[in-house]
């Protein structure tokens, strides 16, 4: 067991504790039209900067609202588009499980890539957001993993330096971003995997 001090924990939000799955999305757009959705996430995945952009904050929502009413051939409304593309999340009950005996002993942050659809329409609801000491959204700071910036953010907000912070993130060039800028960080795979990684840091979560 290590006897490293950590002050804060910093999670990702998609895929640790919530998965998503936009073969929910593409699924509805395909009922409504046969091949819409796959068309749809063609065209998004060809285009991924349009994403990644829309998720700095480099692109007004209500524009890349109109860009993707038009790959849906204007088919569905805003609203409809809003709804359906945010309802492609569930609850990482396990993973959420360890947040109030962490909140015990550590700061608890969250720093994801995300955007505002996303958060209005999908997860802001979730009750274990209540954990966190500060959201560090993607598409509020200006930052996306894995650029130094966005990790520094959570520096300049807490005051912590980076040797007493540790990052959970499933994409590992996002975990390797936060250990670039000094932080420890563990990959995450699945709850045993990631208790066992805890237990071999000392981090209490029980």
């Amino acid at each position: 067991m290590s006897n490293k001090k950590y002050s804060a924990i910093v999670f990702d939000l998609g895929n640790v504790l919530i998965p998503f799955d936009y073969n929910l999305f593409i699924n509805r757009l395909n009922n409504i039209k046969p091949n819409l959705g796959k068309d749809f996430m063609d065209f998004y995945a060809k285009n991924y900067h349009i994403h990644r952009s829309f998720e700095k904050g480099n692109i007004e929502r209500k524009d890349f609202i109109a860009r993707m009413l038009e790959v849906c051939e204007n088919r569905i409304d805003e609203p409809t588009f809003c709804k359906y593309f945010s309802e492609i999340f569930s609850v990482n009950e396990d993973t959420v499980s360890l947040l109030p005996a962490l909140k015990k002993n550590y700061k608890l942050f969250l720093l994801s890539n995300t955007n505002s659809i996303h958060k209005e329409f999908g997860y802001q609801h979730y009750d274990f957001l209540k954990y966190f000491d500060r959201l560090f959204l993607s598409h509020e700071v200006g930052a996306i993993k894995p650029e130094p910036e966005f990790y520094k953010a959570v520096e300049n907000y807490s005051g912590i330096p980076g040797n007493e912070l540790i990052f959970i993130d499933d994409i590992e060039i996002y975990a390797q971003g936060a250990k670039d800028i000094g932080w420890d960080a563990i990959t995450f795979q699945s709850y045993p995997q990631l208790t066992e990684q805890f237990d071999k840091r000392g981090i209490i979560y029980k």
